[in-house]
């Protein structure tokens, strides 16, 4: 017998012997969309059409000219780029969602509609030279472009819009102030651990409650305090500087906050603006404190109204009552004369968050103190009308997405410019609604304006002299978007 060595076919293994089923082994799919062939040599097509509303809107209510003239001394040359122009630039990046300076791409490689914008090395000098006297005089600039938009929306618009609670209208300006943390997930100057168990930042913010928009914002560090009586001032004076004298000076004010605003000297600081010429009131949470839970167990039944809710009509299982004489008197003394005190008890919900004494009594509860006189509304209107501040953490959730929910740098001062900025883009964003749109994309949140208006493509042409923009006429909202454009063209201008 001979024998040889074993080849491949030898030790391959064989086949399965298993049967093939009957059926479609092969699916053919069927196609429900065009097909495309895609290529990116596109020429004469702009994307992002509806930002440009956003770079006219600083322009003609005087923030682009205003922050040139305010950052003039930042600039080395003639013939670098404007300082003025690259805050505007940076601020309507954030406003239209980018999240770094590298995003300045979109308006940087698209010069027929945006012009020349600073490159991403120039961006970063520009914020590396941002000191507390240019951030001064920024928001200087700012308060002056928020005069001339307020004053064009009283013109072209018939007034400003007012704040609202149980669907009437609350007199004058409501101011709300909250904080909010910001993560971070590298080491940054000034970065802490928070008191919620991260490590970040811990903004105070001021925003103007009828009209969304940010007027003040001081970046703190991670461990800061809620109720910190010099920050909640400091931002309470950065705000009322935004807001023009004429409002300032001859309209009621009301300053809201949660009870980190209930601190005694922050109190006693609103109380003495009015001798300064402001007609400043508070409201404020307050603290379920021993005298509190005390007088609110004293409190009898007949006392309790129902209370309102946020459309005015009564809410179900909602209860409000006043408990200003139920305290005591060295608890009183605490705050400023004239104070009032709130407490609201509802059925828990389910997934309520309740205190030991809230188990015990069957209800949830929750106390305002307010310097709101008798007369000034029922305590059902003042109770819900605090409620709205509530309005604040949605201004705080699409904050964060137009700019200081990430901070870029590692410096603190360039974070804080960043900040500012921030709040800039969010001016212009509100300043849109209110100057160029109308129905409900006057109450669009960022998010949508963006995805039905800012973010839409375009044609772009050039004849006689002339730029032409056109919208595809098939997109939904075209009608919305030349509308804001016409709008735009229209708007008052002061006399030069």
């Amino acid at each position: 017998m001979t024998k040889c060595l074993p080849v491949w076919e030898d030790l391959a293994c064989r086949r399965s012997e298993t049967p093939i089923k009957k059926g479609t082994r092969v699916v053919n799919t069927t196609r429900t969309r065009p097909r495309i062939m895609v290529s990116g040599d596109g020429r004469g097509v702009v994307g992002h059409a509806g930002t440009r509303l956003l770079t006219d809107i600083a322009d003609v209510t005087g923030l682009t000219g205003g922050f040139g003239d305010a950052l003039r001394p930042l600039r080395r040359r003639d013939r670098g780029h404007d300082p003025g122009r690259i805050a505007v630039d940076l601020a309507v990046m954030l406003a239209d969602g980018g999240q770094a300076i590298a995003d300045l791409a979109v308006l940087r490689d698209q010069p027929q509609l945006f012009g020349p914008v600073a490159s991403d090395p120039t961006a970063w000098r520009f914020l590396s030279a941002m000191d507390d006297a240019a951030l001064g005089r920024l928001r200087q600039a700012r308060a002056a472009a928020r005069e001339l938009a307020w004053a064009q929306a009283i013109e072209s618009r018939g007034g400003l819009p007012a704040s609202t609670a149980a669907g009437r209208a609350v007199p004058g300006i409501v101011l709300d102030l909250d904080a909010s943390i910001v993560l971070c997930h590298s080491d940054k100057q000034n970065a802490s651990p928070t008191w919620k168990g991260g490590f970040g930042y811990h903004p105070l913010l001021c925003f103007l409650d009828a009209t969304g928009e940010a007027l003040a914002g001081l970046l703190r560090e991670g461990r800061a305090g809620s109720n910190t009586t010099a920050d909640h001032i400091t931002v309470l004076d950065m705000a009322l500087a935004q807001i023009p004298d004429s409002y300032r000076h001859g309209t009621p004010m009301l300053i809201r906050s949660d009870s980190a605003g209930s601190s005694h000297g922050f109190l006693a600081y609103i109380r003495s603006l009015r001798a300064q010429g402001t007609d400043a009131r508070f409201s404020v949470g307050v603290a379920i404190t021993e005298p509190v839970r005390d007088a609110i167990i004293a409190a009898d039944e007949e006392g309790w109204v129902d209370a309102l809710a946020a459309d005015g009509e009564l809410r179900d299982g909602a209860e409000v009552r006043e408990i200003t004489t139920l305290l005591p008197a060295d608890y009183r003394n605490n705050y400023p004369d004239g104070t009032r005190f709130i407490v609201r008890r509802e059925r828990p919900h389910p997934g309520a968050q309740l205190t030991l004494f809230d188990l015990d009594a069957g209800w949830r509860h929750q106390v305002i103190a307010t310097d709101t006189p008798i007369g000034g509304g029922s305590i059902q209107f003042l109770e819900v009308r605090h409620r709205a501040h509530a309005r604040v953490e949605d201004r705080i959730r699409t904050g964060k997405d137009c700019g200081f929910g990430r901070f870029p740098s590692r410096v603190y001062a360039i974070n804080q410019a960043w900040l500012e900025l921030a709040l800039c883009g969010i001016d212009l964003l509100a300043w849109t609604r209110q100057l160029l749109l109308d129905g409900a994309m006057i109450r669009a949140e960022p998010k949508r304006l963006r995805y039905r208006l800012l973010h839409v493509p375009a044609r772009i042409t050039r004849t006689a002299r002339k730029t032409r923009l056109a919208i595809p006429a098939t997109w939904p909202w075209a009608h919305h978007l030349v509308s804001a454009f016409d709008r735009l063209a229209t708007l008052p201008q002061p006399i030069a």
